[in-house]
């Protein structure tokens, strides 16, 4: 009789076990595939990940076409929000890139805010933060990197290559100088995109585990980490705009630097 009550609670804490929450802050950046499409092995399936970019593309231009919609001389508070980010853009290329960076404006103005929407719709509850999966950062870095090796082949030849030289380097330093600056260069497009993606995945960490004790902790105790949750959140918020500007100011800074030969 003991035994048999012995082992009921025994599968009773096991079934206990098993309802309870799981302490699974990483959860949040599972990959799930909705729709799996994989012609000839390449696989181009539709997950959450990819659902995410089209709702954070579609938030953008939902917002400067409802913004726009009728542009008027005495801005209401959405066109000024809509006027200030493109001046805000303006600004940054203007600054970065100066001149020649007019034609390079659209791409940057709609990385910008790609980005910064992938950040923000990823602290909506139940969604998906891409940016938080290395190979959409990487993706991203990798198209500005070659964008740069480009345009800085395209504008200046070989003479290009002048760029890894630093001025006024002494020709005995040049065995030692140059490897350096290739190493350089390269690790562009692994710093831009670890940052982006080490920054998002930390911060929506913190905030999952937060958001945890706060459902699973008693009524008293789960105030704590609700309070913590709800300024983490802010900070969060101020995270994905200067994540988004950093990634936006390197990039203005490599092609400044393929157009003018910058070093």
């Amino acid at each position: 009789m003991l035994l048999t009550a012995t082992a009921i609670s025994a599968e009773a804490a096991q079934a206990a076990a098993a309802a309870a929450p799981r302490m699974d802050p990483l959860h949040h950046f599972q990959v799930i595939k909705y729709v799996e499409i994989a012609p000839l092995g390449l696989d181009i399936s539709v997950s959450n990940s990819v659902l995410w970019m089209w709702i954070s593309v579609a938030a953008v231009f939902a917002f400067f076409r409802y913004a726009m919609r009728e542009p008027a001389l005495v801005p209401g508070r959405l066109q000024s929000i809509a006027e200030a980010g493109y001046l805000f853009i303006r600004g940054i290329v203007d600054e970065n890139i100066g001149h020649g960076g007019k034609p390079y404006f659209p791409m940057i103005f709609s990385l910008f805010f790609f980005v910064l929407f992938c950040n923000w719709t990823g602290l909506i509850p139940a969604s998906f933060t891409a940016t938080s999966q290395l190979i959409v950062t990487a993706t991203l870095a990798l198209g500005i990197f070659f964008l740069s090796i480009f345009l800085g082949f395209y504008k200046h030849g070989v003479k290009f290559l002048g760029f890894f030289v630093p001025s006024g380097l002494p020709v005995l330093l040049l065995p030692l100088m140059v490897p350096i600056e290739i190493i350089s260069f390269l690790a562009r497009p692994v710093s831009l995109s670890v940052r982006l993606f080490a920054n998002m995945t930390a911060g929506h960490t913190v905030l999952g585990v937060l958001f945890f004790f706060s459902a699973t902790l008693p009524w008293v105790g789960s105030w704590l980490p609700f309070g913590f949750s709800v300024v983490f959140t802010a900070v969060e918020i101020f995270i994905g705009f200067i994540q988004a500007y950093i990634f936006t100011i390197l990039t203005c800074v490599y092609i400044n630097d393929s157009l003018h030969l910058h070093h």
